[in-house]
């Protein structure tokens, strides 16, 4: 009974955040050239500083400092003020009164954070949270020129030009490619990590040649890891047209495979580093992104303690898994990102494809437009030599070569659209493990096994992973062939 006490406890403290207003330095209206006072005000991207456009004055970036930096002391749930729920019935039209010559300007906030005064010319800026989800708590500004972006897209679409549809090659230019900036949360993490389940090392292997089949020989341990586990920056999409990776007539998933991004240079959220580029406003909820979060944070803890598992070279299989969050730390982020898209028309079917560029790393990511007739043609050749090969070539898994066109077909698919294509948080995101407690006790010795790893390996999946990429997985698994097909399809 008490047990069920301090859990509902937890559940209540988790459920009733903390929220921090981040954005009490900041005015509502102008922002002000700290040498001239002049409010026409944008961002130097070379720099990364702010520019005055009538002094060419430079000023550094204010930095959030309220929120809490040792996260093995976060306790329940801390919102940033600018994370707090979405009010629906909240209006996005905010009226702002110059301080210059008084006039009122109305600034509709769903799609701008600006506007200039109609009668003096200054600039205000919204700066000040209003409850519609429209004002980050931070904000990760533009490194990477638009020059830059640019040659990274050409150069990105130039080595997948063969099989691209002939409209796309014809109509594709980098000149109307956009600089926008995307809402997502950023969550900090304080928690305790269980796992255990029984691994494998290899022993010995033996070939059979009277029935054609690899034996191997391992060791069983029961396996159990126990420890604390702070996570750093995971970073979650919170527009729910750019979340939905699911819609095949959006490539979206290529805006998540751009991350991560270096969170360590979010700047304290100013109105001025959106001139110049477009904005999207958020629209999902913190309730509604717990689920993911959840998933991935445990994903992540799965991952952080692999080093410690070296000896099992036929995997681990993790039956029983647990994490205890005992703090979170949300913050809303405007982070910055190159982007090219093209609509291909296919009969009554209209695809959105992307090219993504991270404006601070350069990581790029798209999908490009296949001309399948062309794609089919040359994988059909393919396969008649791979038939060829089978009837001429002593080769002891000489049917494989009856899979070789459908695995090009299936390679150039996915290098061209890159459905697959994912932000790798289990091993991007930043974190510390503390108070490691270790069991690796000896079961017994196995003979004659003959799968490649031990059966039920899931140490290196993750739960984001689709059915199709399992069962590659599983298929990889039980042939060194095919896993090394694998890793070449995985590539982008």
């Amino acid at each position: 009974m008490q047990n069920e006490n301090n859990v509902m406890d937890k559940k209540e403290v988790l459920d009733t955040p903390t929220i921090i207003q981040t954005d009490e330095s900041l005015k509502d209206g102008q922002n002000k050239c700290p040498k001239c006072g002049a409010t026409d005000i944008s961002l130097n991207v070379s720099t990364g500083k702010l520019r005055c456009n009538f002094c060419r004055h430079e000023f550094e970036p204010v930095h959030l400092d309220k929120l809490q930096t040792d996260l093995n002391n976060l306790q329940g749930q801390v919102l940033a003020s600018g994370a707090k729920d979405i009010a629906l019935d909240s209006s996005d039209i905010v009226t702002l009164k110059c301080s210059s010559c008084g006039a009122e300007v109305v600034v509709d906030t769903a799609s701008a954070a600006q506007a200039r005064c109609h009668w003096c010319r200054n600039v205000l800026s919204v700066n000040q949270q209003i409850p519609n989800g429209a004002i980050p708590d931070v904000v990760l500004p533009f490194e990477v020129s638009k020059e830059v972006a640019k040659a990274d897209i050409e150069k990105f679409v130039g080595k997948r030009k063969f099989y691209a549809h002939p409209k796309f090659r014809q109509e594709f230019t980098t000149d109307n490619i956009m600089g926008v900036y995307l809402p997502y949360m950023i969550v900090d993490i304080n928690s305790h990590a269980y796992l255990s389940g029984e691994g494998e090392h290899l022993k010995r292997t033996h070939f059979d040649s009277d029935n054609n089949t690899t034996y191997y020989d391992a060791d069983l341990y029961h396996v159990e890891r126990d420890f604390d586990l702070a996570i750093e920056g995971l970073t979650i999409e919170s527009s729910g047209d750019k979340l939905d990776n699911s819609n095949d007539n959006k490539t979206n998933n290529v805006i998540n495979a751009i991350m991560p991004f270096d969170l360590e240079n979010c700047v304290q959220f100013n109105a001025n580093y959106l001139r110049g580029f477009s904005s999207e406003k958020r629209d999902i909820n913190v309730e509604q992104l717990k689920p993911i979060v959840d998933g991935e944070a445990k994903d992540i803890a799965k991952f952080s303690i692999h080093d410690t598992l070296a000896q099992y070279d036929r995997g681990v299989a993790w039956s029983n898994q647990s994490l205890d969050i005992k703090g979170q730390m949300w913050k809303s982020a405007y982070l910055p990102v190159w982007l090219y898209s093209y609509m291909q028309v296919k009969g009554n079917q209209k695809i959105l494809h992307y090219v993504a560029v991270n404006a601070r790393t350069q990581e790029t990511m798209g999908s490009i437009p296949i001309y399948m007739p062309k794609l089919v043609i040359v994988s059909v050749i393919v396969e008649i030599f791979g038939i060829l090969a089978m009837l001429y070539i002593d080769f002891d898994y000489n049917w494989l070569f009856l899979l070789v066109g459908f695995v090009y077909y299936f390679i150039i698919y996915s290098r061209y659209r890159n459905k697959a294509a994912r932000h790798k948080y289990e091993v991007e995101t930043k974190t510390n493990v503390t108070n490691l407690r270790k069991v690796d006790n000896f079961i017994k010795t196995e003979n004659n096994l003959t799968r490649a790893r031990i059966r039920g390996a899931n140490d290196s999946t993750v739960g984001s992973q689709s059915m199709a990429d399992n069962m590659i997985d599983a298929i990889a698994d039980s042939n060194p062939l095919v896993s090394v097909i694998k890793n070449n399809i995985l590539k982008k």
